[in-house]
C-alpha cells in the first residue's frame, strides 16, 4: 500500500547540509506553503513546544539502511535503523521536538529542530504534557556518548 503526503511548510536555516552535532545555535524558521491558510497557525503561541515531521528529502534509495553502528564509530553496538535516529531510513521521515520562540503571520521560528534548510514539513503539532512518557526513559549508554556534541 503507497501512501501519498503533501508538504505543509518548508524549513529555512542556515544549515545547508545534513551534518552530525552543533545544532543548538541554529534557530529555524517553518514557513506555510501557499495552498495552507494563516489561520492554521491560530493560537500557536499558546505552546512552548511543537512536534515538527519531516521529509528528509535529500536521503537517496541507495543510502537507506536497515542495520549499522551508529556514525559508524566500530565502539557502538550493530544496531537496527529502528533503534537509532539515523537519516537514512526506509521512510526518510524525521521527527523533532522543538522550542517555539515566534510566531508571525505564516511563520514560526523554533529552536532544536535538526532539519537542514529546504526540508519539506509534513505536520507540525503542540507538544502536550499528557502524551509525554510517564516513567523513567531507558536507552544503552553509547547514545549519551553519541549525542554529547548534538545539541551544543
Amino acid at each position: 500500500m503507497a501512501i501519498s503526503v503533501t508538504p505543509i511548510a518548508t524549513v529555512r536555516n542556515s544549515r545547508a547540509t545534513t551534518t552530525d552535532d552543533f545544532w543548538e545555535e541554529i534557530v529555524s524558521e517553518i514557513v506555510l506553503n501557499d495552498d495552507i491558510p494563516e489561520e492554521a497557525f491560530n493560537r500557536i503561541s499558546d505552546f512552548s513546544h511543537l512536534e515538527i515531521i519531516y521529509y528528509s528529502d535529500r536521503v537517496k534509495p541507495g543510502d537507506v539502511v536497515y542495520s549499522c553502528k551508529p556514525r559508524g564509530n566500530p565502539a557502538y553496538p550493530v544496531t537496527g535503523i529502528f533503534s537509532q535516529r539515523k537519516k537514512d531510513r526506509p521512510n526518510a521521515i524525521g521527527l523533532s521536538t522543538v522550542e517555539l520562540i515566534e510566531h508571525s503571520g505564516r511563520t514560526i521560528k523554533v529552536r532544536f529542530l535538526d532539519a537542514i534548510d529546504g526540508t519539506p514539513v509534513l505536520d507540525i503539532k503542540p507538544v502536550f504534557r499528557e502524551f509525554q512518557p510517564k516513567g523513567e526513559i531507558k536507552q544503552p549508554g553509547w547514545v549519551a556518548d553519541l549525542m554529547k556534541h548534538y545539541w551544543k
